[in-house]
């Protein structure tokens, strides 16, 4: 067989293997309206721990090492400098992210030119607050869809929820292949922060996390990315790297400096034995989205698989326009990826890291 036909044959195969798969239709994304520059919430935070937090002039080029330049929070910034109780942040919450969601579904839903009788699934995921009945049956009243709209919430999954999230919205698509399964993401990360608590963790955490949403809208049917599979990995004795400490006045951040330095021993390994189970070869991947969990996360991602710069580009735009927004931030970097990138019948991975602590890698073609 020669060159010419082994090439034409693998493209047919390529095209057969996506044929059957869900695939992502459209995505959307949602912020609140104040926006934060970062060098404004350095400010912010030197007022604030400078009485209680030694050599805090030593943490503060975090801020500008973070290559970010906006964040968008729940709330104006004076909200933040004094102490709130987890019961009232957490209506906030339910207010805030309930909006947030509306937004961003709908913005999928008119990009993908799909109506509320065509979803027959919610996907609904989020860490940073609580509410029973979760948000997600709101929702389905907001945005009219039908009343026998199934309904699945996941919470806890943190910055792997969105991997983790389309995942699960993409094999649930096989059991209603008629319907679109709507998955929604919301996190409001700063109204996690605790105004009373001089750690360096949470210092860390006001230098880069924030508030968002986003969704996607996930079929049998139509056009966009197939999504050809999953791995999930969950690492043995690994739940003091990453979570939250439940303490009286709410979730207080918790995770190791040592994630990058994690990233690099583990991923390639992880990458590879995914591959492994996909069948695919590693050089064939082409597109990287990945989770911008910051610039040493990044680095970490572009040293230890060998990526080109342009490969993480949306990634890094994510983290300089937003900063992290925990489980949204990797479906934020799905949009720009799909704006930015045409077709090429290649093959792509979504990455990113939770509390378990555990990675989630989605196989892809675009």
């Amino acid at each position: 067989m020669g060159l010419n036909s082994l090439l034409v044959l693998n493209k047919l195969l390529v095209v057969v293997r996506s044929m059957g798969n869900p695939k992502i239709k459209a995505v959307g994304t949602a912020v609140p309206k104040y926006a934060l520059p970062q060098k404004e919430i350095k400010q912010f935070v030197a007022n604030v721990f400078r009485s209680h937090v030694e050599n805090i002039d030593r943490l503060l080029p975090i801020f500008e090492n973070s290559c970010i330049k906006v964040r968008y929070l729940s709330q104006p910034l004076e909200w933040y400098a004094t102490p709130h109780s987890f019961s009232e942040a957490n209506r906030i919450f339910e207010q805030v992210a309930l909006d947030l969601a509306e937004k961003a579904a709908l913005q999928a839903m008119n990009r993908g030119n799909v109506k509320p009788m065509d979803i027959g699934m919610v996907v609904f995921v989020t860490s940073t607050g609580i509410a029973t009945p979760t948000l997600d049956a709101k929702l389905i009243q907001r945005l009219g869809l039908s009343s026998h709209t199934g309904r699945l919430p996941i919470w806890g999954l943190g910055c792997g929820g969105g991997a983790a999230g389309l995942a699960r919205a993409s094999e649930l698509a096989h059991s209603i292949p008629e319907k679109i399964v709507l998955l929604v993401t919301v996190e409001l990360c700063s109204l996690t922060f605790q105004r009373n608590d001089y750690s360096k963790s949470n210092v860390v955490g006001t230098s880069i996390f924030a508030d968002g949403a986003a969704a996607a809208l996930i079929a049998m049917e139509g056009e966009g990315p197939a999504v050809l599979g999953n791995y999930s990995t969950l690492f043995p004795n690994s739940e003091d790297i990453m979570g939250w400490e439940l303490v009286e006045t709410g979730l207080k951040v918790r995770f190791s400096r040592d994630i990058p330095s994690i990233v690099r021993r583990y991923l390639p390994n992880l990458l590879q034995n995914a591959c492994g189970k996909w069948d695919i070869d590693q050089a064939e991947i082409g597109h990287y989205v990945v989770h911008p969990g910051g610039t040493k996360v990044l680095e970490a991602y572009h040293e230890s698989l060998h990526l080109k710069k342009e490969q993480l580009s949306q990634a890094y735009e994510v983290l300089m326009d937003y900063g992290n927004v925990s489980s949204a931030s990797i479906l934020f970097v799905l949009e720009k990826f799909l704006t930015a990138t045409l077709p090429t019948d290649d093959y792509g991975v979504m990455l990113a890291l939770g509390p378990g602590f555990s990675a989630e890698q989605v196989l892809f073609k675009w």
